[in-house]
């Protein structure tokens, strides 16, 4: 339940209830995407003179923006990005990992330079495929003599996303809860807090998961030992759906949306 929107802009997640055969997670979730509301903590990005800037990418990166496949340290999404920029308001941003495209996003960029749409396509590390749009609002202009992409821009959401990445399956089982989803993601961890390695992605090496009352759980996943991400889930009295708070410790941005049990 990670969505990417994406390493250039767009990824998202999830007792012991005394080991009882019908734990309030069990069950196959589905993100809402219509539900998804983000903090306005703005994306800036600037074109100019044949560079690209990603200001608040993590970690930031300015490459060439002729096409060519250009180095990029410190993503454990991608090693390289392509910026194509031949049409002013469209921009095109191909990131391979070890040669192979793992996502390709296309910023098309509206006549009066204050919306942006944005689609996705891309691979998850097990090969599954993905896609989805979504789009960003101007609330900064970029520096003079920039092109149109250039400035700041907040999330307006995602319009829709392929059901392998905001899809999860969870299932209890005495103290132990297991996670996976459709793009390979997994892991198996006691509801004590405790540290357990996860699986299918390369940006979080392990997780902890801990009760917080009857319906709520607070999944902590982290990088080489450090905190880059918490999900804080509770699931509705009926059992039916559950809400959920995603804070980016990297990008310092919390998004919230609501997931219905399939």
């Amino acid at each position: 339940m990670r969505m990417l929107i994406a390493a250039g802009l767009l990824g998202a997640a999830l007792l012991p209830l005394n080991a009882f055969a019908d734990s309030p997670f069990d069950g196959t979730w589905k993100e809402d995407v219509s539900s998804m509301k983000a903090s306005k903590t703005p994306d800036v990005m600037v074109l100019k003179d044949g560079m690209f800037s990603c200001k608040t990418c993590t970690p930031p990166y300015t490459v060439k923006a002729d096409g060519s496949d250009q180095s990029v340290a410190g993503n454990p999404y991608m090693d390289t990005v392509a910026v194509n920029a031949s049409d002013p308001h469209k921009l095109v941003l191909t990131e391979k990992k070890n040669g192979k495209t793992m996502e390709t996003l296309t910023f098309k960029v509206a006549p009066d330079n204050k919306t942006v749409d944005v689609d996705f396509t891309g691979t998850s590390e097990n090969g599954t495929s993905f896609s989805g749009k979504g789009g960003l609002k101007r609330v900064a202009e970029g520096p003079q003599g920039s092109g149109p992409i250039s400035g700041s821009w907040t999330r307006t959401g995602l319009t829709n996303a392929s059901d392998s990445l905001v899809t999860a399956t969870y299932k209890v089982n005495g103290d132990t809860l297991t996670m996976t989803d459709p793009t390979g993601d997994s892991y198996a961890a006691k509801m004590d807090g405790s540290d357990a390695p996860e699986k299918g992605n390369p940006g979080v090496t392990s997780v902890s998961v801990k009760k917080e009352g009857a319906r709520t759980l607070m999944e902590t996943d982290m990088r080489d030992g450090k905190v880059v991400e918490t999900v804080k889930s509770t699931v509705a009295p009926d059992g039916k759906s559950m809400s959920v708070v995603d804070s980016n410790k990297l990008t310092h941005r919390t998004t919230t949306y609501k997931a219905d049990k399939q």
